[in-house]
């Protein structure tokens, strides 16, 4: 478990930097799942994902960053460090693969940081060990402790908007999201259920525990953002102790929650963010009837031509 004391530290260090994201309920999703649902709209988080909070904790725990640092990303972690370093005036470059989408990209680069494109996510892992070797400083997207504090910083915000909450619903990429959250969540309310979420291509969290250790896998789903070539040791630790479970969905039942958020909502996700709600459906009979669901929205950075492909694949 990442300590509750360095949660709540990183929550003072990184407010001058970081929104606080607003909470709204829905009647709809309520009668759906049979129990008061709450979604936390971390999409509106600067950069449009929740990645900001650890990349800013990260980089101010880096004491040589003035030499410049250098981050690894499929999308969401890039803008988030590129955000954090340009805040901060310290240079930055992030290697990501060739199939990152192009608002991903340019948005990293509007942020300040230097872009280098590498064939796949395996590959940039690779480079990224390469160009640490060579001095730059190490921001890692998820398996750094700083990262997962940073990330916590969500779960307290989630609890003092949510005191009520009785299960909460995270996505898993690499595992540092939710070891942080799950961490602050656990630290202060320990009856309070979580559960994890990935989709299927993007599922070495799930494939871990049933092996028993972190393990790796080449990533296939369209969720990018949570494509992880590997889970993490602590994000790993802290799923197989603390999580209910770790729900495995389709790309198509993604796909369909996030459809329904953008036309019942108005909300604009990712399919790594909308299967929070594609776990939801699936985890409807094991709700508390009278208990409150907070559906963590993690991201929104989908492009329109993104969107349009999914949900002519999948809608």
């Amino acid at each position: 478990m990442i300590q509750l004391t360095e949660i709540e530290a990183a929550r003072r260090t990184i407010a001058p930097y970081v929104v606080e994201t607003p909470v709204v309920t829905s009647h709809t999703l309520s009668r759906e799942l049979g129990t008061n649902v709450a979604l936390k709209l971390e999409l509106f988080q600067k950069t449009g994902s929740f990645k900001p909070r650890g990349a800013v904790n990260q980089l101010l725990a880096y004491e040589n960053r003035a030499a410049g640092v250098v981050g690894i990303s499929g999308g969401n972690f890039a803008q988030g460090l590129a955000y954090a370093a340009g805040r901060l005036d310290v240079p930055a470059r992030v290697v990501m693969p060739e199939t990152t989408p192009a608002n991903y990209l340019e948005a990293t680069r509007s942020y300040g940081a230097q872009v280098e494109l590498v064939p796949s996510i395996a590959d940039a892992f690779i480079r990224y060990d390469e160009l640490v070797g060579e001095g730059w400083g190490p921001m890692h997207p998820f398996d750094n402790p700083d990262m997962m504090a940073g990330n916590g910083t969500l779960g307290i915000e989630l609890l003092d908007q949510v005191p009520e909450a009785t299960d909460v619903i995270v996505s898993i990429g690499g595992g540092g999201f939710m070891a942080g959250v799950t961490s602050a969540i656990k630290g202060l309310r320990p009856d309070v259920r979580v559960w994890g979420v990935e989709t299927e291509g993007a599922n070495v969290m799930a494939r871990s525990l049933e092996a028993g250790s972190p393990e790796t896998m080449t990533p296939t789903s369209i969720a990018k953002t949570l494509g992880s070539p590997y889970a993490g040791k602590i994000p790993f630790e802290i799923a197989r102790d603390q999580l209910e479970e770790v729900v495995v969905v389709s790309d198509a039942e993604a796909v369909q929650a996030m459809a329904f958020l953008f036309e019942r909502t108005k909300l604009v996700t990712e399919p790594a963010a909308a299967c929070t709600l594609a776990a939801a459906r699936r985890l409807r009979e094991r709700l508390h009837i009278d208990g409150t669901l907070v559906l963590v929205l993690c991201g929104g950075n989908l492009s329109v031509a993104d969107m349009c492909t999914f949900t002519n694949s999948y809608g």
